[in-house]
């Protein structure tokens, strides 16, 4: 990956979680000289909550990457010495380009203008490309793979962007459509997608490179926002159809993780389908018990929970589950304390 025949690209790479480091891998092996990586500080992780390292850190020191960590990059904000040291450390790797993947801090315009402008000797960059994981412009912002599940897209992909100072709002470079599968949620979802865009974001260095790049603007039209995912979305509300609610089940694997309340404890729903036409009982009501699925009435349908999870305990499928949990039909399932659905 050259932008002539005598140097490789200099990258910059901007990412922090397991989606991001994907792509910082394929790029590094394509041969590009990765002379900054970027990602969030480390945070408090795992029961003992200690501090972690993102993926994409862990990625670099491994590599012996250069890191920078600023917790913020605007620099009149409240982190305006960590904005000003990571501009010093942009300014001085001099880079082609800077990809950005799931970073989760906004580029001010000060980024934008620093990989736009020429170098030194006059050689173009080619700015700050994003990898965002759907089909532009459907599903700008935070969560679009989750709310792609949740809405029951058919189809969802990758779009390579042209970063400017708006939400997504950059032209498209490349874009290719990935299909969501009936069993798929974000976890195994969110694998499909790393790759494809791992892929993609190699192959868009290369046109650019060759100069064969083709711009092209986000259309007015179809245009959906993807809000970032809240605990409280967890919450299963049973007055839901079964199709709304089997949806979110599998948008919301694996954070949140569905949720409902069963005989006083709070149960994360992992796995559930639906299931034939309801007999009208009231939303939340079990009808059956089998060691195939505890079929569960909504508001339109029926619900069959697959696997569950007890506090504390490991997800199991139903049949294990009901060796350690009394379950009768007629028993009622419902709201999560303190959550809204």
């Amino acid at each position: 990956m050259k932008p002539s025949a005598d140097r490789p690209l200099k990258v910059i790479f901007a990412g922090t979680p397991e989606f991001a480091r994907v792509a910082l891998e394929r790029i590094h092996a394509a041969g590009a000289e990765i002379v900054l990586v970027l990602s969030q500080p480390d945070r408090p992780a795992g029961r003992g909550m200690k501090l972690q390292a993102s993926s994409v850190k862990q990625y670099a020191l491994a590599h012996e990457l250069p890191v920078a960590q600023p917790a913020g990059l605007r620099l009149d904000g409240k982190y305006a010495v960590d904005a000003a040291a990571a501009r010093e450390a942009i300014l001085a790797a001099d880079a082609d380009v800077m990809v950005v993947a799931a970073y989760g801090l906004i580029l001010p315009q000060w980024v934008l203008d620093a990989m736009e402008a020429p170098h030194a000797d006059g050689r173009a960059r080619l700015g700050c490309l994003n990898i965002h994981g759907s089909l532009l412009p459907r599903w700008r912002g935070a969560a679009p793979i989750h709310r792609a599940i949740e809405a029951g897209d058919s189809h969802t992909g990758v779009t390579i962007m042209q970063m400017d100072v708006g939400l997504d709002t950059g032209d498209m470079l490349l874009q290719q459509a990935l299909p969501i599968e009936a069993d798929d949620n974000t976890a195994s979802l969110h694998d499909k997608v790393a790759e494809l865009g791992a892929g993609l974001i190699v192959g868009a260095l290369e046109l650019a490179t060759q100069g064969r790049l083709q711009v092209t603007p986000q259309p007015a039209v179809g245009v959906t926002y993807a809000h970032k995912i809240e605990k409280h979305e967890a919450a299963i509300d049973w007055s839901l159809d079964a199709g709304t609610i089997c949806r979110r089940v599998r948008a919301f694997n694996p954070f949140p993780g569905a949720s409902t309340v069963l005989t006083g404890e709070t149960i994360k729903v992992w796995r559930a389908k639906p299931g034939p036409s309801c007999s009208g009982e009231p939303g939340g009501r079990v009808l059956a018990v089998e060691t195939s699925g505890i079929a569960v009435a909504t508001g339109e349908g029926i619900v069959l929970l697959q696997e569950l999870q007890r506090p504390g305990g490991k997800r199991l499928a139903v049949a294990d589950f009901l060796r350690g949990f009394e379950l009768q039909p007629g028993m009622q399932l419902g709201l999560p304390v303190g959550l809204t659905p």
